[in-house]
């Protein structure tokens, strides 16, 4: 198996630990720390507290969760956590599990809150809720409710329902709130949050891009040594911001390598080839593998398969570019340079011990017999993150800016067996929508707008003066912060009939033009 990436995929910056017990919102509680200018990291619940412990963070959150605190098989914590001196802030089932741990009472009294709540805030100047108003709207999201708190702690807000929805002990810097801070919904949660932050945990909000920058840098430089890298464009944000990073590291000694696969969308390879080699002076080859890959894809139409296929593929052509390169002079190239993000990590199991939602060959494709040590110098970011960074190391908007796009292409937004004509005519689709969106003033409001071609479905139409017996086109335009949770996005009528009409004129057999409408969970970005 691939090794870990070493310490060129770590952040060395003090951390705040976030502890997942299930929670919907772990990610997002993430994101909101570091918004803060704080770093974060997600841990399972299933994690030793000594092993949570020797991370040496600067402060613990606990997360919500599905569970009842007296469930059994229920998650919970050693009592060593709140007894190590690390500030420690309980959220919903979090804030539950420090009042049962040390002593308070939890219990089913029918006192059940969904939604938005009014919380009244019982000690205007306590550590969390200094400069709030005493009366704030909250996210609540519980069936058991805290009816005492914990010997030494002060009860410091409540609901008409809930005797204790907030409790803090200055003396050993522990505080819970029953409500989701971490959620837009509950008014000044941002604010109570960093409260925890700056004055329970007393961090100050130093992580900024700039500091990501200069460590990564420090980071590459110590992990490559006098070796080679090489690294895959693919043309999207976050290859290229981790390609930039590498070679603001190394320079000369790395080597990108853009792969085309036939899978990327119209006009695409010339865009890499132009913008990111002007903007980094990197050295960039570029490898024709489209038979190589439709031939392999031939015939397959389970998207597993697909992704698996693609990035095996993708791997072994990154072999050949190696063996072409080791003929030049130089030292060997040992590392592969990948875009990894955080998100992927989580989803794909590595990060809070959770099922595999999604492999490719940023993850969870990689072959067993892989050649090349990793470097992943994205891993602990999200996309906004990554876009800040590409910002700070110099690259243009069209390339910091541009959505997202899959690793292994439109091989995944073709419902059915990929061949090089139905590319051609998703091709042609996904360009007439992002020429439209761009058109419309929409790239900014959206996370991305994935173009599916339902290639094994045919549907009736009227085109002429006849009937016609051809494929639909799936619109998925998504909002999202992260990828971690999107809802659909509600676009002007006007432009989802420019492009429907566009589509059905302008592509062969296409005569129906669809709308997916599904936020996710349930559904994911992707279809496949």
């Amino acid at each position: 198996m691939p090794a870990a990436p070493p310490a060129a995929a770590d952040i060395t910056t003090d951390v705040v630990l976030v502890v997942d017990f299930g929670a919907q919102y772990a990610q997002l509680i993430a994101r909101r720390v570091r918004e803060a200018r704080v770093y974060s990291e997600i841990v399972p619940s299933t994690m030793p507290v000594a092993e949570m412990l020797a991370k040496n963070p600067r402060a613990i959150i606990l997360s919500g969760g599905p569970s009842s605190v007296y469930a059994e098989g229920a998650p919970s914590l050693d009592r060593s956590l709140f007894e190590a001196g690390v500030p420690v802030f309980g959220m919903c089932y979090g804030f539950q599990l420090m009042a049962t741990t040390l002593g308070g009472t939890v219990d089913d009294n029918g006192a059940r809150e969904y939604g938005r709540t009014p919380l009244a805030v019982s000690k205007a100047g306590s550590t969390l809720f200094e400069g709030t108003p005493t009366e704030q709207s909250v996210w609540m999201s519980h069936g058991d409710a805290c009816s005492a708190a914990p010997e030494g702690f002060t009860v410091t807000a409540s609901t008409d329902v809930v005797p204790v929805a907030a409790f803090e002990n200055d003396e050993k810097k522990l505080y819970g709130v029953q409500y989701h801070p971490e959620v837009m919904h509950s008014t000044y949660g941002q604010q109570v949050l960093e409260h925890f932050l700056y004055r329970g945990a007393g961090i100050e909000p130093t992580w900024t891009t700039t500091n990501v920058v200069e460590e990564q840098v420090a980071l590459i430089r110590e992990q490559v040594g006098d070796k080679r890298a090489i690294c895959g464009l693919s043309g999207g944000v976050d290859s290229a911001v981790a390609a930039a990073l590498v070679q603001k590291a190394i320079g000369s000694q790395l080597t990108c390598v853009y792969v085309d696969h036939g899978l990327m969308r119209k006009g695409e390879t010339e865009q890499v080839e132009k913008d990111f080699v002007a903007a980094t002076g990197a050295k960039l080859v570029v490898v024709d593998a489209e038979k190589r890959f439709l031939d392999a894809l031939a015939g397959v139409s389970d998207p597993e398969q697909k992704r698996k296929i693609i990035g095996r593929e993708f791997i072994r052509v990154f072999e050949q570019a190696q063996l072409e390169i080791l003929q030049e002079d130089g030292p060997e190239v040992a590392f592969l340079v990948q875009g990894t993000l955080y998100p992927d990590v989580v989803e794909s199991g590595g990060g809070t011990g959770t099922a595999n939602i999604k492999s490719h060959h940023n993850v969870g494709g990689l072959p067993d017999d892989i050649e090349f040590q990793l470097v992943e110098p994205l891993r602990q970011l999200f996309k906004d993150e990554v876009r800040m960074v590409g910002q700070e190391l110099g690259l243009p908007e069209e390339i910091v800016q541009r959505q997202p796009f899959p690793g292994p292409g439109l091989g995944i937004r073709i419902v059915g067996d990929v061949t090089k004509e139905r590319l051609d005519l998703l091709r042609e689709a996904d360009a007439i929508a992002r020429e439209e969106l761009t058109a419309a003033g929409l790239d900014r409001d959206i996370w991305q707008c994935p173009v599916v071609l339902l290639a094994d479905v045919r549907s009736v139409g009227v085109q002429g003066d006849g009937r016609t017996y051809g494929h639909p086109i799936v619109l998925r335009p998504v909002s999202s912060e992260d990828a971690m949770t999107a809802d659909w996005s509600r676009l002007p009528y006007e432009t989802l009939a420019k492009i429907s009409t566009r589509i059905t004129n302008e592509v062969a057999d296409v005569n129906r033009v669809v709308l997916d409408v599904t936020s996710k969970p349930p559904g994911t970005i992707e279809w496949e």
